[in-house]
């Protein structure tokens, strides 16, 4: 157990520093140029920036759902977890290499990156309710998401203080080249890799598809491989079946269309805020990673807190509360008129914003029949991107029709209504018993 939540406090680093608010922001104030003035353009750079998280959204949403059947049928989800975090290791840290002005390597490789970095969440999730008791379950995912924002708390000090700050940046870097900020991708690189390690170490398949807990020094049993080629085509025969079954998965199908809305909204605001920060209330870098590490405490103890209240008052009651605590954070935000006020705003937000995500893993967990649990933890992740693309894409145009990143933010508002009303039918009790799990 604590082998897989380790991994939560290792891969916070890529969402906290990459997407949210470090690369994201010199993107759009440093690499993005004007073609005319050959000057920092910040508009055409959220524009782009948010091309390219759509462009993630939709290869992960496509890639998803039959990644995870694949690795169901073939039993190698470990196999393909330690493929998508070695590729999202080496491109994030060559993201050091795309300076000023070279866009086209700034966005593939971060396009690629992300891509590799959200499939991960496919197979890691998986393994939530092979590993929690399912009156647990709510608590274990929280404390998985608590120690990941602790990670991110962590990585983002560690940038703050020892590359962004110091007058004279550490190893020779050149401020005036920005390689200080572009350092920082080598420092997720480097911490993904070597946090994760635990979760290989500790956590192993038992060769029908469960979970272990027996050392590396003591290997699970291995059952023989099918030929890849009848492992795809039955992985895509589970994915007909899956939805010719579909309304007996009806409570899944209820929690997956809510959250292609309301987690849509969360994705628009881990890339955009930091940049709204930025642009229209001018905080500086320094002002925007201090607003971070803030950001990051409070996640994490809402994680923490609210994992008790998912295992007491179930994941869907848990989840409203989330969005409607974010309904009013983003409300302040988008009416805010000081530096001070965004600041409180965002911090108000990070309370909700963990324990989202955690109650959101673990209601499935409860839902999810045993021996597919990676095919629908991929369709979760296809629930989180097949309309990711919406947010970024809409606050984009918006930003770019009024010239107003203010307006932009304010579309964020529509994604979490939406998907809080459709959540509102759902029984939770219903999908407990739907499942088959005691």
């Amino acid at each position: 157990m604590w082998g897989w939540a380790i991994y939560d406090f290792a891969n916070s680093a890529y969402t906290t520093l990459i997407v949210t608010f470090i690369y994201g922001v010199y993107f759009t104030q440093q690499i993005v140029l004007d073609p005319a003035t050959g000057e920092p353009d910040a508009i055409l750079g959220t524009a782009l920036w948010s091309r390219g998280v759509t462009v993630t959204a939709i290869v992960v949403a496509l890639l998803s759902p039959v990644l995870g059947a694949i690795a169901d049928r073939g039993g190698n989800r470990r196999g393909f977890l330690l493929t998508t975090t070695l590729v999202t290791v080496v491109t994030v840290s060559l993201l050091f290499f795309a300076g000023p002005g070279e866009v086209a390597l700034a966005l593939a490789l971060f396009i690629v990156s992300n891509v590799a970095y959200e499939l991960c969440g496919v197979f890691y999730n998986s393994y939530l309710p092979d590993l929690a008791p399912p009156d647990r379950i709510g608590r274990i995912s929280g404390y998985g998401w608590a120690l990941g924002y602790l990670g991110g708390l962590i990585a983002m000090a560690i940038a703050l203080f020892v590359f962004i700050q110091p007058e004279v940046a550490p190893f020779g870097l050149d401020k005036e080249a920005g390689e200080h900020v572009r350092a920082t991708t080598v420092l997720v690189g480097v911490w993904f890799a070597i946090l994760s390690i635990p979760m290989f170490l500790w956590v192993r398949e038992d060769g029908a598809g469960g979970v272990s807990s027996r050392p590396a020094a003591a290997p699970a049993r291995s059952q023989p491989r099918a030929p890849v080629g009848r492992v795809v085509s039955e992985a895509f025969a589970q994915l007909r079946t899956t939805f010719s079954e579909i309304q007996r998965f009806r409570e899944i199908v209820q929690l997956l269309v809510a959250r292609l809305l309301y987690n849509d909204g969360l994705v628009t605001i881990f890339a955009f805020g930091p940049i709204y920060a930025a642009e229209t209330f001018d905080f500086t870098l320094t002002e925007v990673m201090y607003w971070g590490l803030a950001l990051n405490v409070t996640a994490g103890i809402g994680s923490f807190a609210m994992g008790f209240l998912d295992d007491r008052i179930g994941g869907k009651r848990t989840i409203m509360v989330t969005i409607v605590g974010l309904i009013g954070a983003t409300i302040w935000a988008v009416t805010a008129s000081s530096k001070l006020s965004l600041y409180l705003a965002g911090i108000a937000a990070g309370i909700f914003v963990g324990p989202n995500q955690a109650a959101s893993r673990s209601l499935l967990g409860r839902f999810v029949p045993e021996e597919k649990e990676t095919e629908f933890y991929g369709f979760f992740a296809f629930s989180g991107k097949a309309m990711a693309f919406a947010g970024p894409l809409l606050l984009g145009i918006i930003t770019q029709a009024t010239g107003s990143q203010r307006w932009g933010v304010a579309t964020i508002l529509g994604f979490f209504l939406l998907g809080g009303l459709l959540l509102l039918p759902l029984d939770e009790a219903a999908g407990v018993r739907r499942s088959g799990r005691s």
